[in-house]
């Protein structure tokens, strides 16, 4: 569809101002969804996550789709908006109805992680950290409100599987140790001695909080269902809240087993070249080709400084290379600031800009305790993922979009089969572009791709009861199980053996997630396929419309 340019101001339509107040609402409604969305004023309070609280925003949910059938569309901009909401806020209507959002504890994304907020605040003045004090103080009455919810879910039968309440409650206690986030987080606040004194007191207080809830993890476990798959029926309703579309499990399934076997052989021939290059006699081992650029000092980050300035160098250099010449970069987004994280989980991610664009989006590393070398080779497409033109250019764009769209698009609008199927699509993009003519960064970059494709097949597989495939490495036929599944990571994922364990933990935990990013990318390469536009105007109009469900995406482009 044509697109208003982005310099433009739209006229606000009736539509725009149910969104916009939604918005507001959902702020005060969650006031850690405030401070990620950069909404002012709430970053001293705590989401109460009780059945009442719950209630009151899936309410606000119902209100807006109510009072938007009442409002005709007013533009092209309009109906792209309603078909969003109503995919949405449906979803989000009828999981809440199963209580399974609530109810669900996973080591990645369920109100457990709720100290990760505290991450998205400012922490440069005595005055900030007043406010950060304020929030872990409160945090264990928001955990607690968590905990009624969950056994109120209990009692309709509505849990997550023993080994995620068990996981989760191991994580709690990390947080709250001594050598864990809190008292580590609180010995960065600045401020006079009282000041210092009651961070400290708050820090203990959140950790507190932690270990209570990790208490009732336990205690709820042996209520909660060993099996770790959720079931097709069930799968079906996850697949389409990451994806905003309906898929075909069987087919999809059929497809990510040839996709994977596709880049596995696509590994082999740059594995061939690394291996003659280095003339260890490899031929097409990727495992020889690995080893060889792990022993390639050139190649090799030592401590969590250096990591950092080549994050950060990497980004720069590419947001230089890429603004307009391939892609518009407005003048805000050209600064993306990348970061080490504290909890020591694993996890790399990207956090968006603030709705004011004060806060500048940001990569986040969470480096693995203990972990002091990085390779280069292996994390050179991940800068492109979170960063540009990844995550930053996507996310970026789309905060930038509230005046031509409206808030609830730029900001609160977020669906993962987009977003990280277009990360995805953009770290083959770069590759396209001449940014991995290295042969280690190309082989790095099949290899995050190989694990997508992996994710795919095992994800499916797993939590619809499909056998195995046949004739792929690590895939012993038959049905899956954990340890199976464990055995075709191990064949498929380079990474550590933590990072491992806590990947087959995610995917357990969070069914339908992580077979999102590979779809997502299917779907974008076939939107671009189609589109006979040039690549800088397609992704220019693409990105413009904002993270959308991939089906209201495919109709919007058409």
């Amino acid at each position: 569809m044509p697109t208003t340019p982005p310099e433009a101001v739209r006229a606000s339509t009736a539509l725009d101002r149910l969104a916009d107040e939604y918005v507001d609402l959902s702020a005060r409604l969650d006031p850690y969804l405030a401070t990620s969305l950069g909404v002012p004023g709430h970053d001293g309070e705590v989401t109460d996550y009780s059945p009442a609280a719950t209630a009151e925003r899936t309410e606000a949910a119902r209100t807006l789709l109510a009072r938007a059938a009442e409002v005709p569309d007013q533009d092209a901009v309009d109906t792209v908006t309603r078909a969003a909401l109503t995919e949405r806020l449906g979803l989000e209507i009828e999981r809440a109805e199963q209580r399974l959002d609530i109810s669900a504890v996973n080591n990645l994304a369920s109100p457990l992680q709720s100290r990760d907020i505290l991450d998205q605040m400012p922490t440069d003045t005595a005055e900030d950290w007043q406010v950060i004090a304020q929030r872990m103080a409160a945090m264990p009455a928001s955990l607690a409100s968590w905990v009624e919810s969950l056994h109120e879910a209990a009692e309709h039968g509505v849990l997550s599987s023993r080994r995620q309440l068990l996981l989760g409650a191991e994580q709690a206690r990390g947080f709250a140790a001594q050598d864990g986030f809190f008292h580590s987080f609180a010995q960065d606040a600045v401020g006079d001695d009282a000041q210092r004194a009651q961070v400290t007191e708050a820090a203990s207080a959140a950790a507190r909080g932690y270990l209570a809830l990790a208490d009732q993890l336990e205690a709820l476990a042996p209520r909660a269902p060993e099996r770790d798959a959720v079931g097709r029926d069930a799968y079906a309703l996850a697949s389409r809240t990451f994806l905003g579309t309906t898929i075909d499990i069987d087919e999809t399934y059929a497809w990510g087993i040839e996709e994977l076997r596709a880049i596995v052989a696509e590994q082999e021939e740059v594995a061939s070249r690394i291996n003659e290059s280095a003339g260890n006699g490899g031929g097409r081992s990727v495992e020889a080709a690995k080893r060889a650029l792990d022993s390639d000092p050139a190649r090799v980050l030592h401590g969590t400084d250096a990591l950092q300035a080549w994050m950060q160098d990497l980004s720069d250099r590419a947001i230089d290379e890429l603004a307009g010449t391939h892609f518009d970069i407005p003048e805000p987004l050209r600064r993306l600031e990348c970061r080490i994280a504290a909890t020591g989980s694993g996890g790399i991610y990207y956090t968006g800009p603030s709705e004011d664009l004060s806060r500048p989006g940001r990569m986040w590393w969470d480096v693995p305790h203990g972990t002091t070398e990085f390779r280069t080779w292996l994390e050179t497409t991940t800068v492109y993922h979170e960063g540009v033109p990844g995550h930053h250019l996507q996310v970026g764009i789309q905060t930038m979009q509230a005046a031509t769209l409206n808030r609830w698009r730029a900001l609160m609008c977020w669906v993962s089969g987009h977003g990280e199927g277009w990360a995805l699509y953009a770290e083959r993009l770069m590759e396209q572009l001449g940014h991995l003519s290295d042969d280690g960064d190309r082989l790095g970059m099949l290899d995050a791709q190989r694990l997508r494709a992996g994710r795919v097949v095992l994800d499916i597989g797993l939590h619809c009861g499909l056998p195995m495939p046949e004739g792929l490495a690590g895939s012993a036929g038959g049905a899956w199980t954990y340890e199976k599944a464990w055995d075709f990571m191990s064949a498929h994922w380079g990474v550590t053996e933590a990072e491992q364990r806590f990947e087959l933990h995610r995917y357990l935990g969070w069914p339908g997630q992580a077979p999102s990013y590979k779809i997502g990318q299917r779907v974008w390469e076939q939107l671009r396929a189609s589109s006979a536009a040039p690549a800088r105007d397609f992704h220019r109009d693409a990105l413009a419309l904002g993270s959308l469900p991939l089906s209201v995406l495919e109709e919007a482009l058409r």
